[in-house]
């Protein structure tokens, strides 16, 4: 049976500074990707990505079907908007 090393207080207090050291960091970090400023910039790069993923293949060529279904479906989108303002008034 191995028997267990006494650690002296100075090597405690330093593994508690270590600690402290790394926790200090890591709330950082978190307050760091909390800022809404952030958060907002993650949100985008993510919408981005979709985006792409979404009109691209994974060659890089422009996915020209998609392309087109979301341009009608913007278009006729618009169009009911449209109508609906001129039925208002």
């Amino acid at each position: 049976m191995a028997e267990k090393r006494v650690r002296s207080q100075k090597e405690i207090e330093a593994d508690l500074a270590a600690t402290r050291q790394r926790l200090a960091g890591t709330i950082d970090e978190l307050a760091f990707r909390a800022q809404p400023k952030e958060v907002a910039k993650r949100q985008v790069e993510s919408l981005k990505l979709a985006a792409n993923d979404a009109t691209r293949t994974p060659d890089g060529e422009l996915k020209t079907d998609k392309v087109a279904a979301g341009v009608g479906g913007l278009g006729a989108f618009l169009l009911l908007l449209g109508l609906i303002r001129r039925a208002r008034s």
